[in-house]
């Protein structure tokens, strides 16, 4: 599907306040664009963007319920009782609950973890759960990534005299559980300054407030910061504000001595010796994390990034690489299937603004996956559905700038359970209510959806050409990392490039064109890859001018040179 090309030119203010930064940064432009397009106002600001520092998290204590939270805690440690650890089996749960776990077990013996199964137990909390809690004498369950919903659970667990500190960081309803506490950014009336912590994130924060409380030096917890970036990364999360911070810190960490679990599906996914970079986690390390809670169980996952020999962490990763393996050969076997039903439906051709699509045998752990593929094939909000404990399950994923979270919640009265953000939702319903969710799915997503929203959208950050992109500028575009959504990686366009010479068909079956370009503006030659864009060749090879998007990319492995390449995102030849 084509994409439509984005650029916004500066309005006259902004224009004001890229020329104050241009005087600092006027040896490698565009960076005062860029910066000002992230929302740098002053050389200051752009300092402190270029170089986050844990000084600048924010307290903990200004989290609503932080102080209960940790009042709870430490009369729970005082009295000696028994603590749970209960997390989400994805990789926001498994890292938090790795995290949480290992720090307090350093002062503390009364503690154990929980990870609920996918196919048994399925999302957040269960009163099964709570039962098996209160036999091992469970009196305090701080769980993470989940429970803001789970009213009842947390009422019956209540009566059996066990509070539960919740951390999460999903949409509550108005009604808020009878917990202890309540630690989430997104809370009604909250003012905690970052809104858009991870699961994992929040439970650094409570930990953070434990320490501070108690007189604990900050090296043994900020030690754990691997994992919060591997959960800010996964869960995709803004990458802004104390988010940021913590994600740099936690990379550096990654890329110099993991946590020992880290450290060994870092060498199994072939990743040692490579600097790690945010996309490294997203699409390597990520999904094998969470491949055990689709597979297997996400209990295996927090054992892993728990370990503390090398030789159990590798065969533990190994046993997640195979998970992993399978998660794939699934992933292909359903999104085929469900795309082979759909074009039987003529959905790429329908008038219909979502997609919602029903399976009984379906891999539960793998429709979240195929509700992303199908999302970025049709470009519409996709649910698609599964049969697990009786009812219809499944997962909701949506395009960027619509708030899927707000479709589902419409028809709320047809759900048994529901629970996410703007861009994905976990749901459940009867079977006989499917028909009757898609209808007025479908009625909402019409009426709410804009026409742009149905069209893929590249934003382009600036408009350079290749006499621009000397090694200075590569080397102050590499400051702004950590990328991610609110900071994402730099898209360039430049305008009339020309085929070299020396451009070339690549990939199995020659669909793909390894690229060696010019422009007008120097003699230089700048390599680029471009996937699966072999129809453009036979114009490129031609030598006509053409305009590409792109992101500027370092294949850099730690303590070795670099080498660039320009990843085309797009194609123009209409110049």
């Amino acid at each position: 599907m084509t994409s439509k090309w984005n650029y916004l030119p500066l309005t006259t203010e902004e224009q004001k306040l890229e020329a104050e930064l241009a005087r600092r940064f006027a040896a490698v432009s565009p960076v005062s664009e860029l910066l000002v397009q992230r929302g740098i106002r002053s050389v200051a600001e752009a300092e402190k963007f270029f170089h986050p520092s844990l000084r600048d998290l924010h307290d903990p204590f200004l989290m609503p319920d932080m102080d209960k939270a940790v009042d709870r805690l430490n009369r729970a440690m005082g009295a000696k009782e028994r603590i749970m650890v209960y997390g989400d089996y994805d990789v926001d749960g498994t890292t938090a609950v790795a995290l949480v776990y290992r720090y307090l077990q350093n002062y503390y013996s009364e503690i154990d973890y929980y990870i609920p199964t996918r196919y048994d137990e399925g999302y957040g909390i269960s009163k099964p759960t709570i039962d098996l809690a209160a036999e091992q004498g469970v009196k305090l369950i701080i769980i993470l990534d989940c429970g803001i919903k789970a009213n009842e659970e947390i009422a019956y667990a209540k009566e059996l005299g066990i509070d539960f500190i919740i951390c999460d960081h999903h949409v509550p309803d108005e009604e808020l559980p009878p917990a202890a506490a309540i630690l989430n950014p997104k809370l009604e009336g909250s003012t905690y300054p970052c809104p858009h912590l991870s699961g994992c994130g929040v439970g650094y924060k409570f930990m953070q407030a434990f320490s501070i409380s108690n007189g604990i030096g900050t090296a043994e917890l900020e030690a754990m910061l691997d994992l919060v970036a591997v959960s800010i990364a996964a869960d995709i999360v803004p990458m802004v504000d104390e988010n940021r911070v913590m994600a740099y810190a936690g990379l550096k960490r990654l890329n110099s001595n993991p946590n020992m679990g880290l450290r060994a599906i870092i060498r199994t996914c072939g990743l040692g010796g490579k600097e790690i970079t945010i996309s490294d986690v997203i699409f390597k390390i990520g999904p094998r994390i969470n491949a055990s809670g689709r597979m297997q169980s996400g209990r295996e996952a927090v054992e892993l990034l728990t370990a503390r020999n090398a030789k159990d962490a590798a065969e533990l990763a190994l046993a997640i690489d195979q998970y992993n393996k399978d998660r794939k050969e699934l992933d292909k076997q359903i999104t085929e299937e469900a795309n082979s039903i759909l074009e039987s439906r003529g959905e790429m051709y329908s008038p219909k603004r979502s997609i919602v699509i029903y399976n009984k045998s379906w891999h539960k752990g793998i429709i979240g996956i195929v509700a992303s593929r199908l999302t970025e094939l049709y470009y519409k909000p996709a649910v698609v559905l599964t049969l697990a404990n009786g009812l219809a399950t499944g997962s909701s994923r949506s395009v960027q700038g619509f708030d899927v979270y707000k479709a589902v919640d419409s028809v709320r009265d047809l759900l048994e359970n529901f629970g996410g953000h703007a861009y994905a939702v976990g749901l459940s319903m009867k079977v006989e209510n499917i028909d009757e969710f898609a209808r007025r799915f479908e009625q909402y997503v019409a009426a709410n959806i804009l026409p742009e929203q149905l069209t893929p959208q590249v934003n382009i950050d600036a408009i350079i050409n290749f006499s621009q992109i000397t090694p200075e500028f590569v080397s102050t575009l590499r400051l702004f990392n950590p990328f991610g959504p609110g900071n994402q990686k730099p898209t360039f366009c430049t305008m009339r490039v020309k085929d070299f010479g020396t451009s070339k068909l690549v990939g199995k079956n020659l669909e793909h064109i390894k690229l060696e370009l010019v422009d007008d503006t120097s003699g230089k030659v700048i390599n680029g890859i471009a996937f699966n864009m072999a129809p453009y060749f036979k114009h490129i090879s031609s030598g006509a001018p053409f305009n590409i998007c792109y992101t500027i990319e370092e294949n850099k492995h730690r303590n070795a040179t670099s080498s660039l390449q320009l990843l085309v995102k797009q194609i123009n030849t209409q110049v």
